[in-house]
């Protein structure tokens, strides 16, 4: 490890570096990959899936973001991980990339999809017009992304990340705009679940232009629905 900043009072970045990184590749915004964390007293590791936040293939580094929730092999060692400490990490296994064939984008994520909206919005074209909805707790959560898009960035500070109910009322008052447009949608399974079925059925978005993914879900250690 090269670097480690807290981003947020939540949001902890890493940067990593070294030749191992030689190879490695991420195309898409949204990719996964895996990390693997030892765990005192267990045979066997703990793998938790996270977002390469930024990569740079000349300068072999990795950025990697963690959002600090309920104590888990993952983020017990983002609290107490020191520059020079080493991590294992594997994949991606696929990437999706979409075809730059839509006029807007809109993307929805909780603290754990905002190192993938970050990313999607800083590397998005000069322009391109994107409206985002950063779901977060408080306004100390809150990130500020470096784009030459045309950027409309919102926040909801909402307590409890497994109510849909306020999220849904903040998605039913963003206005679409013309045009054909893609959403993306990523938080927890139910939250992701309920706003996909918002945007196909009330407001009659196709399921093709669309994708929600559940990064996590309540109760469930390691368990994710990316293909909803």
């Amino acid at each position: 490890m090269l670097e480690k900043t807290r981003l947020t009072p939540n949001m902890i970045r890493f940067v990593m570096g070294g030749a191992d990184l030689e190879g490695f590749e991420s195309p898409a915004p949204d990719d996964h990959i895996k990390l693997v964390f030892p765990v005192a007293g267990e045979e066997k590791p703990v793998m938790r899936e996270y977002t390469p936040r930024a990569y740079d293939a000349a300068a072999q580094t990795l950025v990697l973001d963690f959002a600090v929730h309920d104590a888990g092999p993952a983020t017990q060692w983002a609290i107490d991980a020191n520059v020079g400490d080493t991590l294992t990490i594997a994949g991606p296994r696929g990437s999706a990339v979409l075809s730059p064939v839509f006029d807007w984008y809109l993307l929805i994520g909780d603290e754990t999809a905002l190192p993938a909206m970050g990313r999607w919005v800083e590397e998005m074209a000069a322009g391109t017009q994107v409206i985002t909805l950063g779901l977060v707790t408080d306004a100390a959560e809150e990130q500020q992304f470096t784009s030459k898009a045309a950027l409309d960035a919102r926040w909801l500070h909402r307590p409890d990340a497994t109510d849909a109910a306020p999220v849904l009322d903040a998605v039913a008052a963003i206005d679409l705009p013309a045009g054909r447009g893609f959403i993306w949608m990523a938080a927890e399974a139910k939250v992701a679940r309920a706003l996909r079925d918002h945007f196909q059925h009330d407001r009659q978005h196709p399921l093709t232009d669309m994708k929600a993914a559940g990064y996590w879900t309540q109760g469930q250690a390691d368990t994710s629905d990316k293909a909803m």
